[in-house]
């Protein structure tokens, strides 16, 4: 059995292969974290101390993930998101820091504001609907998604984190499923934008390990999404009501032109902390 600084040691090592040595750092220490309990001052105290049978097992199978290239946060099983944590699976894409970003615009938008009606498009982790009810205990906030077994990750993560949300199982981009939702003043997305030509030129551990549902749309129309949430809202957002929404920073200037075609007079766009075009406003 490996001692908790060897283990460490050696995890950190390995990871240097595939990250800068900071990140391999901050990867092994929440691996040793999540598989003994103990933060990084308690494991100092008990560098000596030996992993158990049942943890080196874990140890060795999570090192072997991750040196696969499998993401971190696969094999813990969380993601943290605006200060609370999310269970996250393969079945679902791990919440990004500019979503949080979205969130907070959206809620800045709306302090103050009572009752107001949310619907999120493409649930996930439901990382969003959660969060937002988290930040707007008034809000009615309904959340679909085509995918069950994403919708079962989310509902368990707005149950553990005590979050009122309505969750719908159906296809978006089917029309005749909109008869199901209502008007709202306010929509939100995080739609698939990748084309599948850019599949290669992503990490591997985004290309290989998350849901490609989730990711990709078709080269010959990568705002496909867009366009159907365009359309929707004009029959199902309130007066005065708004449509948020992700974007790929390529075609935020062409998403935003969108928008503008189908009648939205009023959009703004917005740069993520890393200087990116990748938020829309629209109503």
């Amino acid at each position: 059995m490996l001692s908790y600084l060897t283990a460490f040691q050696t995890l950190k090592k390995e990871l240097t292969n595939l990250y800068d040595e900071g990140e391999a750092a901050a990867i092994a220490h929440e691996v040793m974290e999540h598989l003994t309990g103990y933060n990084k001052l308690q494991r100092l105290a008990e560098k000596e101390r030996l992993f158990n049978e049942q943890q080196q097992s874990a140890f060795d199978e999570a090192q072997s993930r991750l040196l696969n290239g499998e993401p971190l946060q696969y094999i813990t099983g969380v993601q943290w998101f605006l200060g609370k944590p999310f269970h996250v699976s393969k079945d679902v894409l791990i919440p990004r820091p500019e979503t949080e970003e979205l969130v907070t615009w959206i809620a800045e938008d709306l302090k103050g504001h009572t009752n107001t009606s949310i619907l999120d498009i493409g649930t996930g982790s439901g990382c969003i609907p959660v969060s937002l009810k988290l930040l707007l205990p008034s809000a009615n906030i309904t959340s679909c998604d085509v995918s069950s077994a994403a919708l079962d990750m989310a509902k368990k993560n707005a149950k553990a984190l005590q979050a009122g949300v309505s969750f719908l199982q159906l296809d978006f981009l089917n029309q005749s499923n909109w008869q199901q939702l209502h008007r709202y003043d306010v929509i939100v997305s995080n739609p698939p934008y990748i084309p599948f030509s850019e599949q290669k030129s992503l990490d591997k551990n985004v290309r290989e390990f998350e849901p490609a549902t989730a990711l990709f749309v078709p080269d010959g129309d990568p705002l496909i999404f867009y366009r159907r949430i365009a359309m929707f809202g004009k029959d199902h957002l309130h007066d005065g009501g708004a449509i948020y929404c992700e974007l790929h920073k390529d075609y935020a200037a062409e998403t935003e032109q969108l928008f503008r075609q189908m009648g939205y007079t009023s959009t703004t766009l917005r740069k993520d902390m890393h200087g990116n075009m990748r938020m829309l406003k629209a109503s």
